[in-house]
């Protein structure tokens, strides 16, 4: 079988366009060899991570997950990088994990080794993280555009966890995670069935912010990181935390947390001048502090 997903097998490949180029990197900054790694948007304010296995349909290997998390690290450590974006190509964002990879894995190499547990730095990035979905999203790769924040789809893509085809389950927090976003009467039907939804379906779920043409998706998650990084950094990191906490606490603790983080924005500037803008009739100018 191709190097890659099970799913991988069965689709037919094609020849990538010139602008998938393995080994792009900064003259500065670290060298990939499976992903793309770039500053978008007008202000170079948007991060963006583009998986690059297509011959692999971007299945996800351990070197290709420590690639996107030391571009996390580096995207983390710019102020002038507001959000960033995940993506793939037309065919796939990522269509599973790299099943050769992990064939002849003992249970004592899994567990004594903590196997993934490196795969979830996606989501303890403070800043916002958007996942620009093309193609297929299964497994692993369902896997990571949930840890996102916010997931874009184009019309075509293809959202499911078929590891129960393999003997085994998600491992990378798809039971979990899925729950959360869809339900568990739906996502068990996905789980135990193996069956992927469309974009149409996912967006209708809820695991989906919004469903653009393929050609356009890019584009449309880029503007909208140009959009969140044009706001208070510190603010927005604040607000995602906020969310991000309604999946551990109760509503009563929820609440009260969000009022304690509410209450933070008084000590910062950007508040103040949000505020003063707001009353002035201008554009804010944020000096993320």
């Amino acid at each position: 079988m191709q190097r890659g997903s099970w799913f991988a097998s069965r689709i037919l490949t094609r020849t990538p366009p010139l602008s998938l180029i393995r080994g792009t990197s900064s003259s500065q900054g670290p060298s990939y060899e499976q992903i793309i790694v770039e500053k978008r948007g007008e202000k170079n304010n948007v991060g963006f991570i583009q998986l690059n296995r297509p011959k692999a349909l971007n299945a996800l290997c351990d070197t290709l997950m420590t690639e996107v998390n030391t571009a996390l690290d580096s995207f983390e450590k710019d102020s002038n990088i507001g959000a960033i974006i995940i993506t793939g190509n037309e065919k796939a964002f990522a269509a599973g994990a790299d099943i050769k990879e992990m064939q002849n894995l003992t249970f004592n190499e899994c567990f004594s080794g903590n196997f993934l547990s490196h795969w979830d730095r996606v989501t303890r990035v403070r800043k916002p993280v958007i996942a620009a979905v093309n193609g297929y999203a299964l497994g692993g790769g369902c896997e990571l555009a949930m840890m996102c924040d916010i997931i874009y789809a184009g019309a075509k893509a293809k959202f499911g966890q078929p590891e129960i085809n393999l003997g085994t389950i998600p491992g990378a927090g798809g039971t979990q995670r899925l729950v959360k976003a869809i339900g568990k009467s739906k996502a068990m039907e996905m789980v135990i069935s193996g069956e992927p939804i469309s974009a149409e379906e996912a967006e209708r779920a809820g695991l989906v912010s919004k469903v653009f043409p393929p050609e356009d998706l890019v584009r449309q998650a880029i503007k909208l990181g140009e959009k969140i990084s044009s706001l208070s950094k510190v603010t927005v990191s604040i607000a995602k935390e906020a969310i991000n906490s309604s999946h551990e606490l109760s509503l009563s603790e929820g609440i009260h947390f969000e009022k304690r983080l509410f209450h933070s924005t008084f000590a910062t500037e950007d508040r103040k001048e949000g505020m003063t803008a707001f009353i002035e009739k201008r554009k804010a100018n944020f000096k993320d502090c």
